[in-house]
C-alpha cells in the first residue's frame, strides 16, 4: 500500500514516515506544499497524510486537489491546531479523518488503516451496487456434469494467479458467474470486482467509461471522472464481449497490459493500473484476428489462460441442479413457499435446446413462477408442454374475441401484472421489478384492468 505523507517539520515527516514502513506500507515523504503537490498530480496513492498548515500549498489545498483528481483516495490530516472548525471544513472538503499533533504511532496506524478498509468496503458497495447484471444465473457455480467440472478446475486454477483469464462461451452460458468465482478465490477477493458489458456501450463512451475523463476534456466535462479501471484499483475488472471492442481502443487497452497504466480522457499523465483482467466473448477472436478485425497482439494477451464456459446443450445433466436452485431462489424472492416443479414439466426442460443458455431456463422458470396457481405447481404448460391434469390455475382470463390480437395481448399484460402484484402481497416496486416495467406503468396497467372488470 502506497501512502503519501506531507509534513514541512522534517522529525516529525521522518518518524511518521518510518512507523508507516515498520507497518508494511510504502511511504513517500514531502517536507513543503509545492512537492506534495506534484506528488498528488502523480497519483497512485492509496492514502494521503496532509499537515494543514505548510508554505506554497496548504493541506486543505492540497485535499482539494487531491479530491478533485483523485476523488477514491481517502486523505487524513494533521494538525496542531485542532479545532472543531478547521475539523468540520477539512470533512466538509472531504477528509476522511483527522489527527492531532503529536501523534501516537499507534493511533496513527489504526487511523490509516481504518481509512483505507472504509474506502475499500465503500468502492466494493458501489461496485455492486451500479452492477446492474446481478441475478441469481451469477450467484454460484451449479452444476456436476464432467464438462462442468472441468471448466470449474481451470477457473480455480486461473484464480490462484493474477494471469488474464478468457472465457469463452456462448451468450448466456454463465461467464460473469465464471469471472465472479475466479476472483472470489482470487487473493484480490477483498477488492471490488467491476463488470463492464463493451456491447452494451457505444463505442465513442466506451474509453470514457473504462479510464474516465478529465476536467474539460470535452463540451460538458465540467468536473473529472474516474473510469472504471480506476474504480477496480486492486481488485479485477470484467471486461465483457470484449470483441465487440473498436480497433482505436483495443490499442488503448494493449497499452495496460504493456505499461500497466492508462490515461484519463483528455489527460497527459499515465495512471497506475493495478487491476487484475478478466475477458469474455461468444464471438471466434481467432477468426476475428484472421479478417483483421480483431489485434493478434492484444488477442496473444487476452489468451493466456483460455477457458471454455460449456453452453446448456452440453450438460443437460445439470438441468434438474439449476432447476432446484432457481426455483428456490424465486420461493424466496416472491414469498411464495409453495412454489414446485411439476415432474412432466421438469421431464419437459430436459428436453429443449436451449439456444439461450442457463440465462434463458432462469428466466423462463421465472416467469413460470409469476404465472402459476395459487397451489405454486409449476406446470409443464407454463414452458409450452403439456401436462395430464391440467391446474385451474391456467385458465385463461377472459380475453376479447379472437381476430384482435392487439386488444388481447394487452388484455393478457393487465392480467399478467395484476396476477403478479398479487403474489408480491401489493409491493408495487417489486412486481414492477419482476415484470421488467416502471412503476408508473404497473399502476396504469392495474388501473385499466380494475377498469374493464
Amino acid at each position: 500500500m502506497r501512502v503519501l505523507l506531507a509534513e514541512d517539520r522534517a522529525s516529525l515527516r521522518q518518524a511518521l514516515a518510518e512507523t508507516l514502513r515498520r507497518a508494511g506500507f510504502d511511504a513517500f515523504e514531502a517536507g513543503e506544499g509545492k512537492a506534495a503537490m506534484a506528488f498528488v498530480e502523480e497519483g497512485g496513492y492509496d492514502l494521503a497524510l496532509f499537515d494543514l498548515k505548510m508554505p506554497v500549498h496548504s493541506g486543505l489545498d492540497l485535499l482539494r486537489a487531491s479530491k478533485a483528481r483523485w476523488p477514491l483516495t481517502p486523505v487524513v490530516m494533521l494538525t496542531a491546531y485542532g479545532s472543531v472548525e478547521v475539523a468540520v471544513e477539512a470533512m466538509k472538503v472531504g477528509a476522511a479523518d483527522f489527527l492531532a499533533k503529536p501523534v501516537d504511532p499507534e493511533h496513527l496506524l489504526i487511523v490509516v488503516r481504518r481509512a483505507i478498509e472504509v474506502n475499500r468496503a465503500e468502492r466494493v458497495h458501489d461496485a455492486l451496487s451500479a452492477d446492474l447484471t446481478r441475478s441469481p444465473a451469477f450467484q454460484d457455480l451449479i452444476g456436476e456434469s464432467p464438462v462442468m467440472r472441468r471448466a470449474q478446475e481451470a477457473a480455480l486454477k486461473l484464480a490462484a494467479t493474477d494471469t488474464t483469464g478468457l472465457l469463452l462461451g456462448e451468450t448466456g452460458s454463465g461467464k460473469e458467474l465464471f469471472a465472479r468465482a475466479i476472483h472470489r478465490a482470487s487473493p484480490r477477493a477483498r477488492e471490488p470486482f467491476v463488470a463492464v458489458n463493451c456491447a452494451a456501450i457505444p463505442g465513442t463512451l466506451l474509453e470514457n467509461e473504462l479510464f474516465g475523463h478529465e476536467k474539460g476534456a470535452y463540451t460538458g466535462a465540467h468536473e473529472t471522472r474516474i473510469g472504471r479501471f480506476e474504480f477496480a484499483r486492486h481488485g479485477t475488472i470484467f471486461l465483457d464481449e470484449i470483441g465487440e471492442m473498436s480497433p482505436d481502443l483495443q490499442a488503448k487497452l494493449l497499452r495496460v497490459f504493456e505499461e500497466k497504466t492508462f490515461t484519463r480522457v483528455g489527460g497527459v499523465r499515465p495512471i497506475p493500473a493495478d487491476v487484475r483482467i478478466l475477458c469474455a466473448t461468444n464471438r471466434d477472436l481467432e477468426a476475428m484476428v484472421a479478417a483483421k478485425a480483431f489485434r493478434m497482439d492484444l488477442y496473444y494477451r487476452l489468451n493466456a489462460f483460455p477457458i471454455r464456459v460449456p453452453s446448456l446443450r452440453e450438460r443437460p445433466e445439470d438441468i434438474p441442479l439449476l432447476a432446484d436452485h432457481y426455483v428456490a431462489h424465486f420461493r424466496r424472492e416472491m414469498g411464495r413457499p409453495n412454489l414446485a416443479l411439476h415432474p412432466e414439466a421438469l421431464a419437459y426442460l430436459k428436453d429443449q435446446p436451449w439456444p439461450g443458455n442457463v440465462r434463458e431456463l432462469m428466466n423462463r422458470l421465472e416467469r413460470a413462477a409469476i404465472l402459476c396457481g395459487a397451489d405454486g405447481l409449476m406446470e409443464a404448460g407454463l414452458f409450452g408442454g403439456s401436462t395430464s391434469e391440467p391446474s385451474s390455475a391456467q385458465a385463461p382470463p377472459p380475453f376479447p374475441a379472437a381476430g384482435d390480437p392487439e386488444a388481447w395481448l394487452a388484455a393478457e399484460e393487465r392480467w399478467r401484472a395484476a396476477q403478479v402484484l398479487r403474489l408480491c402481497g401489493g409491493e408495487g416496486r417489486r412486481a414492477a421489478r419482476l415484470l421488467g416495467i416502471s412503476s408508473g406503468r404497473l399502476a396504469r396497467l392495474v388501473g385499466e384492468g380494475e377498469g374493464a372488470e
